[in-house]
């Protein structure tokens, strides 16, 4: 593919280098010297790219590959083409993420929308009782309310919104349109266009005259190297806080609800929603469009499928998926069940309909 100008290539970096950066071993010696200047997928790699494989299945697409260089397992050796020089790997998915990382620094976190002469935008405001550590960067149309604080090196980005009192630590980007509201914020923490951070959350009590709603006075804490995905929602707590924990990663349009405790490393993919109260250990996936009961705890490690309903609590390091979620063996079980009977039922439809 022609690189657009938005990423372009690396000005290149040898093969010896990328493998000493990623701990990988350089099969041959003989192209040591050769330079890497992007990354690519197998099927359409070229010159001066790097692209990996995970599994056999990738055969096919090895024909066209014409790549300076393959990151693969140790057993994929064989299957490489002897023109393309290997890099053996234990954990090649990770590897080519960092070394997509090495070669495209600036695709790592979103950019600046403008350039200006100074790292302030003079179309920004920004309340006289903020206090901005040095380097800090603000875009026009940002707003940046009372008594806030902002650590060095994080950049706001145009239009976005910083409310009175929020705290953001050292080098995080807050992208265009978003808005940080009642929260704390530690380092290295992303957040992309149009996420809502700290804003109330949802709870009404009925009342005689129709439902009355419940002051959420709590806050929103995300610690280090969080980054939370466009158009995402998290909702400060009613009392207590929402928290976010070091190092997850959220995806886009996700809905996090009040008082809830997400712990460190997890991944939430798109349009998952998880209600209220709801505590989540530490290393847990979620995949798209899950539906995650309030008021219940999902335990370290576990595994939740995609368009699964959770309404009950999941235990540590179990996998779960469907609606109502269970556990994943069951679920493929029944699953295989119901199609063997709808198969067995169209051919029988299908015979009488003969006769």
């Amino acid at each position: 593919m022609e690189h657009t100008g938005f990423f372009p290539p690396h000005d290149g970096v040898s093969l010896r280098a990328l493998a000493e950066h990623l701990g990988a071993e350089l099969v041959d010696e003989a192209f040591a010297g050769v330079i890497i200047k992007s990354i690519a997928p197998v099927y359409r790699a070229g010159e001066g790219e790097v692209c990996y494989i995970l599994s056999r299945k990738n055969r096919a697409e090895l024909e066209t590959c014409r790549a300076s260089a393959i990151i693969c397992l140790p057993a994929l050796k064989s299957f490489v083409p002897a023109h393309i020089p290997v890099l053996l790997s234990k954990k090649p998915h990770t590897d080519f993420a960092l070394a997509g990382a090495l070669l495209h620094p600036q695709a790592m976190r979103p950019v600046a929308l403008t350039s200006t002469p100074t790292l302030i935008s003079p179309a920004a405001f920004i309340d006289p009782s903020a206090k901005l550590e040095a380097d800090v960067g603000v875009e026009p149309c940002a707003v940046i309310g009372a008594g806030a604080e902002i650590g060095e090196g994080t950049r706001i980005g145009a239009g976005a919104m910083i409310g009175p009192g929020v705290k953001i630590g050292r080098n995080c980007t807050i992208s265009g349109g978003a808005s940080v509201l009642c929260s704390y914020l530690g380092n290295g923490v992303i957040i992309h266009n149009g996420a809502r951070i700290g804003q109330d959350g949802f709870g009404y009590a009925p009342g005689p005259r129709g439902m009355v709603k419940i002051v959420q006075i709590g806050r929103v804490i995300i610690q280090d190297n969080v980054e939370i995905g466009a158009n995402t929602t998290i909702d400060r707590g009613t009392m207590d806080d929402t928290v976010i924990g070091e190092g997850t990663k959220i995806d886009n349009q996700v809905q996090i609800g009040h008082n809830v405790r997400i712990g460190r490393h997890c991944a939430i993919v798109s349009q998952v929603g998880i209600a209220g109260s709801t505590v989540i250990g530490d290393g847990v996936q979620i995949g798209g469009q899950a539906g995650l009961n309030g008021h219940i705890h999902i335990g370290d490690g576990a595994q939740i499928g995609a368009k699964s309903g959770v309404m009950n609590s999941i235990p540590a390091g179990e996998r779960y998926a469907g609606l109502p979620a269970r556990p994943l063996w069951d679920f493929l079980r029944e699953s295989a069940e119901i199609a063997k009977r709808s198969g067995a039922r169209d051919k029988k439809d299908g015979s009488a309909e003969h006769d």
